[in-house]
């Protein structure tokens, strides 16, 4: 890779605050000598989103960058769009932006991609009928083995959280049958790769979650883990030497130390793991949110290419206050950077 790789970074829903976290994280000028940005959107729209913070908000130009002075692949959208009111015109554009982007990373016109938030709901209104953006970026490079990994740092204590998800966007009625030997297996090797190539950690140590209440509390409180998991955990223990895993972690207490470990309210430092597995989309996600929502980066790991994304979703109730928080998307790029060296 280009010690200065290209990325692209995508608008997002235009009704959200997907413009409003790109123009203020773009205010650092220090990622502009890391790589080259190009924002697949719409310039009319970024400038319509940069001057009504500068009139209508406390912004001032200091925060905001001027969409006129970066690179914008602009991409066409059928009607107006009103901040905070999204409709079937944004969830087109913002599908219409996340294909180019993909189309031009895999042509490697880019090293990767930077997604702001959309609305899944609208994606349907417009015909588009995906659970998310993870899933189209795979369908669209091809590969079906892929992850959902969410990173943060700590701004208490510079520890950092990895945790991955099992299973993602499906309900949770069907989680149980969803998961596999062959599935956990897949999620484990995706993490443990993940894990010595971009974070260089060749030894890790990773924490299990179990699937149930106590994790099933020797089969009274549910069986999986007895029918199944408890041995594929040995299995997976006797597959990875280098890796040291740790469970089936009660769900209810995995997140204890990385608690501690994340505000640093402690005597003698807690014991953590490198990374944590998650079994599905809340049991990973509530703790992650809780704390890191406005730090926490969406990774997905197993694609051809980079993806990174904010942490948080298109926030309409507040899109043009001027009050978006914009941490997640400035980390987001930064961890882009980072793992594209």
């Amino acid at each position: 890779m280009s010690s200065s790789p290209s990325l692209a970074i995508t608008m997002g829903d235009p009704a959200g605050i997907g413009s409003e976290i790109i123009l203020k994280a773009l205010t650092d000028k220090s990622l502009a000598q890391k790589c080259q940005i190009t924002v697949v959107g719409n310039r009319q729209l970024l400038q319509f989103t940069y001057e009504h913070l500068l009139q209508q908000t406390q912004l001032t130009e200091e925060n905001l960058i001027n969409p006129r002075t970066i690179n914008v692949l602009d991409i066409p959208i059928e009607g107006e769009v009103v901040l905070g009111q999204g409709d079937r015109i944004s969830g087109s554009f913002s599908f219409a932006c996340l294909e180019k982007a993909i189309a031009l990373t895999l042509e490697e016109k880019f090293q990767g991609i930077i997604t702001a938030p959309i609305a899944k709901s609208l994606w349907k209104a417009a015909g588009h009928e995906y659970p998310g953006q993870t899933e189209v970026l795979a369908l669209r490079a091809g590969v079906d083995r892929f992850g959902m990994m969410f990173v943060g740092e700590s701004p208490h204590t510079g520890w950092i959280l990895r945790s991955l998800l099992a299973t993602t966007h499906i309900p949770l009625k069907d989680v149980a049958r969803t998961l596999t030997p062959e599935l956990m297996s897949l999620k484990l090797d995706l993490l443990i790769e993940c894990l010595a190539e971009n974070f260089g950690i060749t030894e890790p140590h990773i924490a299990i979650a179990g699937l149930n209440p106590h994790s099933g509390e020797a089969g009274q409180l549910g069986t999986e883990e007895q029918d199944w998991m408890l041995n594929w955990l040995e299995q997976a223990k006797a597959n990875y030497p280098q890796a040291k895993l740790t469970g089936l972690i009660p769900p209810d207490t995995m997140w204890v130390n990385p608690g501690i470990a994340w505000y640093g309210n402690y005597q003698t430092p807690p014991t953590t793991a490198d990374a944590y597995l998650a079994l599905y989309h809340d049991q990973g996600l509530i703790p992650v949110k809780l704390m890191a929502f406005d730090r926490a980066i969406n990774t997905t790991i197993g694609l051809p290419f980079i993806r990174t994304s904010p942490d948080h979703g298109t926030a309409f109730d507040i899109a043009g206050q001027g009050i978006a928080n914009a941490s997640s998307m400035k980390a987001a790029i930064e961890l882009a950077i980072q793992t594209s060296n």
